[in-house]
């Protein structure tokens, strides 16, 4: 079974979560996007610090979305905002998750795979519908960005990838307690 496959049921829960239909609604509030994205923030900037210490993710063109997620934060919270966003308790439990697998370039690729290739495809739709620039889901070449993660892949990542798919789905329902306090 391939990858792809193997990851379906999962990748199909991940696309039906209640914040998931929020963020393509094109009704967000500012505020709970800008929260969403200060988490997901967290996320990108563990794996990906954790990958760029293995030499098969330094030759990936345009792989860093965490600083873009961080710009597209301070864009809609701004500088000056005292108050610090809400941090999901699923993003300790994801960051201790990715420093215990650090040492293991094919586990962190399965996150990349699902992080990355959904920020490719979905991103390019909610970039249209959510508040602020959207820079977190602009790729200088988002093709040559496909093909570099596909050849990184392979079937045996599933496991891994489909764990990934879980913690995203923890936080979509964790965001959702944020929108029934709004």
């Amino acid at each position: 079974m391939s990858l792809k496959e193997a990851t379906k049921d999962n990748h199909t829960r991940a696309e039906r979560q209640p914040f998931v239909k929020i963020l393509f609604s094109g009704n967000i509030d500012p505020t709970l996007y800008a929260q969403y994205l200060k988490n997901q923030y967290q996320c990108y900037a563990i794996l990906e610090t954790c990958a760029m210490d293995h030499e098969i993710f330094k030759e990936l063109p345009d792989f860093r979305r965490a600083p873009l997620i961080d710009a597209d934060f301070k864009e809609l919270w701004g500088e000056d905002n005292e108050e610090l966003p809400v941090q999901l308790p699923v993003i300790e439990d994801y960051s201790n998750y990715i420093m215990s697998i650090k040492d293991d370039p094919e586990k962190l690729m399965a996150h990349v795979y699902v992080r990355h290739l959904g920020d490719l495809a979905g991103g390019q739709m909610i970039s249209k519908r959510v508040p602020g620039h959207g820079k977190y889901y602009q790729f200088e070449d988002a093709d040559l960005l496909k093909t570099a993660i596909r050849e990184r892949i392979n079937d045996n990542m599933a496991d891994e990838a489909n764990l990934c798919f879980e913690y995203a789905i923890q936080l979509f329902d964790e965001m959702m307690t944020l929108v029934d306090h709004e």
